[in-house]
C-alpha cells in the first residue's frame, strides 16, 4: 500500500466585528477531508488556478473555532507544465518578492551560469546559507530584500528571497504554502516552485521537511496571495493555532540536489 499522510489543523478567533472571511487549509487532492466550525452557518467554496481552495464565511460576533481534518494517499508526482500565462504572472515583480529592485544583491556568480537549472540549485544553496532560520525574527511587512538585508528570517522569508532572485533571472517561480510532515517546529511551511525546463519543480531552502511528503495547501505569487486565514470585512483577534501533519511509514530522505514535484 501507499504511504498516507494525515493533517490536522485546529485556529481560534475572538471576532469583534461580524463579517466574511476566508479560510484557506485544505489539503490538495486529499482523499477526504473535513472543515469543522463551531458555528452555525452556510460557506461558499472560493477555487483559484492551481488548486487553491478557501471557504468563505459569514462570522458572528464572538469567540468561534475551526478545524480541519485531512488524509491522502503519497506518490510521486507529475511536474506541470509552465503555462504562457505562468510565465507571464509569475515572471513579474509582486508584494514581498520585488524582483525589480534587488539588482545590487544578486550573488554575481549566477551570471555565469547558464542553465535555469544551476541558476535555481545555487539560488537555494545561497540562500541556505545566507540566512539563519530564525522563529519570530521577521515581520509580516517583510520583503525578499529585508530579509537578506537582516540576515535571518522563516519559512516564508527564505522563499520569498529565492523567488525574487528567480524572477530577476527571469526564470517562473512561485510561492507555496504546504503541509510538511517532519517540520520542527511543526506549523504550516512555505517553499516555492520555479519553472525548470518548462515544468515546475519544488525547493525549500530552508532544508527543514522532505519535499516528498509535502501537501499543497495554496499557491500564488507571494504570500499575500495564500493566507491560511484572510478577513475580507470583518474584525478579529487571532487567538492561536496547532498544526499537525504526519505520515504512517518513514520520512524518505530528500536529496536537495534532485528534482522534485509537488502534487
Amino acid at each position: 500500500m501507499a504511504p498516507r499522510a494525515t493533517v490536522d489543523v485546529e485556529f481560534s478567533v475572538r471576532v469583534t466585528k461580524p463579517g466574511p472571511a476566508a479560510i484557506s487549509v485544505a489539503a490538495a487532492h486529499a482523499d477526504t477531508d473535513e472543515l469543522t466550525v463551531s458555528w452555525h452557518g452556510e460557506s461558499e467554496l472560493v477555487e483559484f488556478e492551481h488548486g487553491t481552495r478557501a471557504e468563505v464565511f459569514e462570522l458572528p460576533k464572538g469567540e468561534h473555532r475551526v478545524s480541519y481534518h485531512a488524509e491522502r494517499a503519497l506518490g510521486e508526482a507529475e511536474p506541470e507544465p509552465v503555462t504562457r500565462a505562468d510565465a507571464a504572472v509569475f515572471t513579474r515583480p509582486s508584494r514581498y518578492c520585488p524582483s525589480d529592485r534587488i539588482a545590487g544583491l544578486v550573488p554575481p556568480e549566477l551570471y555565469a551560469l547558464k542553465s535555469d537549472r544551476k541558476k535555481v540549485d545555487t539560488i537555494v544553496r545561497h540562500v541556505h546559507q545566507r540566512l539563519s532560520y530564525v522563529v519570530g525574527s521577521s515581520r509580516p511587512t517583510d520583503d525578499a530584500i529585508d530579509t537578506l538585508l537582516a540576515g535571518e528570517g522563516v519559512c516564508r522569508d527564505f522563499a520569498h528571497v529565492c523567488i525574487t532572485l528567480c524572477r530577476f533571472l527571469d526564470i517562473p517561480a512561485r510561492y507555496v504554502g504546504v503541509y510538511a510532515p517532519g517540520l520542527s517546529p511543526m506549523d504550516f511551511h512555505a517553499v516555492f516552485e520555479a519553472g525548470v525546463d518548462g515544468l515546475w519543480y519544488v525547493f525549500d531552502a530552508t532544508h527543514l521537511a522532505p519535499r516528498q511528503t509535502m501537501l499543497r495547501i495554496s499557491t500564488g505569487r507571494d504570500a499575500a496571495d495564500t493566507a491560511f486565514f484572510a478577513t475580507l470585512g470583518c474584525e478579529l483577534d487571532f487567538l492561536g493555532s496547532t498544526v499537525f501533519a504526519t505520515t504512517d511509514t518513514a520520512l524518505p530522505h530528500d536529496d536537495w540536489r534532485e528534482l522534485v514535484a509537488l502534487d
